[in-house]
Formats: structure tokens, C-alpha cells, sequence
């Protein structure tokens, strides 16, 4: 089992930035990829960013390149996601998964095992 904790979520004006961190405990030594998600109100659940863990490498949906920042601190076992440049857009429910195994299909929510228990983002306009 993987234990996934979010923090950092909260209310910021547009314009504004937060940092997500997703803290993971339990069984990570075959953790391969983390991601993160979320899900506004009414709408399904989307991908917005995932870095491999053994190499670094990173994908990122279309609507938060250039503004988002995955990055990963292998010694505190945590990933992070830097938000920048904010939009009303960007109010979700942002969640972190864990991957197991070796990486594939880094935006498909199902290929991930794991899930934290999500974080209220709101940015107000």
C-alpha cells in the first residue's frame, strides 16, 4: 500500500500562485510515476501534470504548460506541483496518484494505483 498526502491547496486571487506538495509513504520502492489531477465541480476528472520518478522526465496538459511545475524530492519522498500565473479556470479539487510498476500512459487516470484525498483550489476573479 501507498499512502498519498496533499497539502498547500487553498483560496488565491487570479494572477496568484500555490504550491501543492503530495507527501508518500508505505510501499513507494516500485512507485514509478506521480501525477497530479483534479476535478471541478460538474466536470470529469482531468490530468494536468505527471514526472517519472527515476529520470525526472515530465508531461503536462495543454491548459497549464508554461504556468504549472511538477517536481519531485526524492529524499522527502514528495511531489510537488507549482502554480503560477493562476486562473478562476484552475478551480478544481487537485488530487496526487501514485503509478507502480514502470511508467506508461501518464495522463490516464487509470494507469495510476494510488490516490491522495485531494485539496481545494479556488482562485477568485
Amino acid at each position: 500500500q501507498v499512502q498519498l498526502v496533499e497539502s498547500g491547496g487553498g483560496l488565491v486571487q487570479a494572477g496568484g500562485s500555490l504550491r501543492l506538495s503530495c507527501a508518500a509513504s508505505g510501499r513507494t520502492a516500485s512507485r514509478s510515476a506521480m501525477g497530479w489531477f483534479r476535478q471541478a465541480p460538474g466536470k470529469e476528472r482531468e490530468f494536468v501534470a505527471a514526472i517519472v520518478w527515476s529520470d525526472g522526465s515530465t508531461l503536462y496538459a495543454d491548459s497549464v504548460k508554461g504556468r504549472f511545475t511538477i517536481s519531485r524530492d526524492n529524499a522527502k519522498n514528495t511531489v510537488y506541483l507549482q502554480m503560477l500565473s493562476l486562473k478562476p479556470e484552475d478551480t478544481a479539487v487537485y488530487y496526487c496518484a501514485a503509478q507502480m510498476g514502470r511508467p506508461r500512459g501518464l495522463g490516464w487516470s487509470n494507469e495510476y494505483a494510488y490516490w491522495g484525498q485531494g485539496t481545494q483550489v479556488t482562485v477568485s476573479s
